[in-house]
């Protein structure tokens, strides 16, 4: 159950504040995704090698182990371990009696062990057990859903930041197993944190907002392997933020006026994002967006992720495409299905549902078209500089696909649908023209995202130095450079296996003002001998 703190239930003044209400539980579903990503992987088996390391973002354990080789180093990634997690936003006021709402949510780990009887009315533990019913079980970690909610006037926390202990109670229950067989324990070790919730002023209705959770508690052994030190702590923390008579301002597309105060904010081990509908400012900044909830979460997301409406429920791995996954599930082997279903309740959860699912329904996974693009008919322009098509005709010879900077077509190309089509794509030897600089494999550019509608993760590599790795053309025509970034670590093995950042053409900064692109090397010769699909 639910911990409820200070004032229960909505304050609901008007329609418009109804409306605001429901966003704020509308994004549930999507933090219900992030709650239980990775909770268990595919193929959904205890035996899988995925699933013995688990529990990867927004955990927060006891300081005391987390701190035992020295202080954790701040970032907006929740995928690494911390002690706490700290949120700042932007809050504009709408009207005198606002309240703030903050509701805290996160898994308690709970071991399931099973245990067979001795036959002296005694138990001792076992990894699996089949009973004569031809149930199987098996010993496994499961996790419960917990949060807390804390609901407090504006005006409160203008006289000092408010408090509030988030706590999960340990517990042990049994459950016994078909003729008298054995028996299942489930205990988990109690959780203690703490949420802090103030707001800075900044300017007349303009409120910095802060919310800090940090796991309080004491580790059983500061020495444990992390597999036992998870038993006391908040896993797949994240927070929901609303109230009434307030709006909450974009960090990654702020309004014009409030960009200096969004580049002020300071998030770690998470990073807000704005939910619900789009909201026009109410300060009358132009531009930028703004809306009535937040979610702040360890997975980098963009403003107003939505579950999509075609799925039919959780796999617990949104990097994965659900029909693919749906239709793996199906050809698991019965020995498979059976040691899935034996392994948690949320795995025989997913493979009854997939068993079971009418073929409207997996036909909607199939994919659908959110918008349509006009398609592009205008002549390529002649070239102002008769020089620089000479220089770049030996490494585009399809002048009719060049493309101009903001990634759109400057002629038409040939349908991608149609057999063959795409064989006049050469990524690792086409060009685009980025100025009056031909940019190709091999070029050396300076990253610059757009500075709004950007994706939040590219916003993290402005001013960074990258390499194009290739020219891709999309299916609406348009145009995106694949490129690694150069200082990091990882930029060699992304790049083997074709693991890209990818820019519009109107985001990067040549390094060479002139020239052709830097000869490719073997790393981009594979983009050669493989098709980009």
């Amino acid at each position: 159950m639910p911990d409820q703190v200070g004032m229960s239930g909505p304050l609901l003044m008007d329609g418009t504040d109804a409306a605001r209400a429901t966003a704020f539980e509308r994004l549930g579903a999507v933090a219900d995704a992030v709650l239980y990503e990775g909770y268990l992987l595919y193929p959904y088996r205890r035996s899988s090698p995925k699933n013995r390391v688990r529990w990867q973002f927004g955990v927060l354990l006891p300081r005391a182990w987390v701190e035992r080789d020295g202080p954790v180093t701040p970032g907006i990634s929740g995928s690494a371990d911390s002690w706490y997690q700290r949120t700042e936003c932007l809050l504009r006021v709408l009207r005198e009696d606002a309240v703030v709402r903050v509701r805290v949510r996160y898994l308690q780990m709970q071991h399931k062990q099973v245990e067979a009887a001795d036959g002296s009315g005694g138990h001792r533990a076992v990894e699996s057990l089949r009973t004569d019913d031809g149930a199987a079980h098996l010993s496994f970690d499961e996790a419960v859903p917990r949060e807390t909610e804390l609901t407090v006037p504006l005006a409160d926390l203008l006289d000092g930041d408010r408090a509030v202990a988030v706590t999960a109670p340990a517990g042990t229950e049994q459950e016994p197993l078909f003729a008298g067989a054995g028996r299942i324990l489930r205990r988990r070790r109690q959780v203690r944190a703490e949420t802090t919730v103030g707001v800075r002023p900044l300017a007349p209705g303009l409120y910095r907002l802060l919310v800090r959770t940090e796991n309080t508690g004491e580790p059983a052994d500061a020495g444990a392997v992390r597999n036992e030190a998870l038993r006391d702590a908040l896993i797949a923390t994240h927070t929901l933020i609303g109230g009434e008579g307030v709006e909450f301002a974009s960090l990654i597309d702020p309004p014009a006026g409030l960009a200096g105060h969004a580049r002020e904010c300071r998030n770690a081990f998470t990073f807000p994002v704005l939910g619900g509908a789009a909201t026009s400012p109410a300060g009358g900044d132009s531009g930028g967006q703004t809306g009535p909830v937040l979610l702040s979460a360890p997975i980098i997301l963009p403003d107003r992720p939505q579950v999509a409406p075609e799925s039919p429920g959780d796999l617990h791995d949104a990097a994965e495409i659900d029909e693919i996954l749906t239709l793996r599930t199906m050809l698991l082997t019965d020995e498979e299905k059976a040691e899935a279903r034996a392994t948690d309740p949320r795995a025989a959860h997913i493979l009854d549902r997939v068993d079971t699912m009418p073929r409207e329904v997996f036909e909607r996974l199939h994919g659908t078209i959110r918008s349509l693009t006009p398609s592009v008919t205008a002549k390529p322009p002649a070239p102002e500089h008769p020089s620089a098509a000479a220089r770049l005709s030996p490494a585009a010879p399809h002048p009719a696909d060049a493309a101009d900077a903001s990634g759109r077509p400057a002629g038409p190309r040939s349908v991608w649908w149609r057999e063959g089509g795409d064989e006049d794509v050469a990524p690792a030897m086409d060009t685009v023209l980025v100025g009056s600089v031909p940019v190709g494999a091999g070029s050396a550019v300076l990253l610059r995202p757009r500075p709004r509608g950007a994706d939040a993760q590219d916003m993290f590599l402005a001013g960074r130095a990258a390499t194009v790795a290739g020219v891709f053309h999309d299916v609406d025509g348009g145009v995106r450079l694949a490129v690694t970034v150069d200082d990091d670590p990882a930029a060699e093995l992304h790049d083997w296996y074709g693991r890209f950042h990818y820019f519009r053409p109107d985001e990067v900064e040549p390094l060479a003002t002139t020239g052709t692109p830097a000869g490719s090397g073997r790393a981009h010769d594979r983009l050669r001998r493989r098709p980009q699909r």
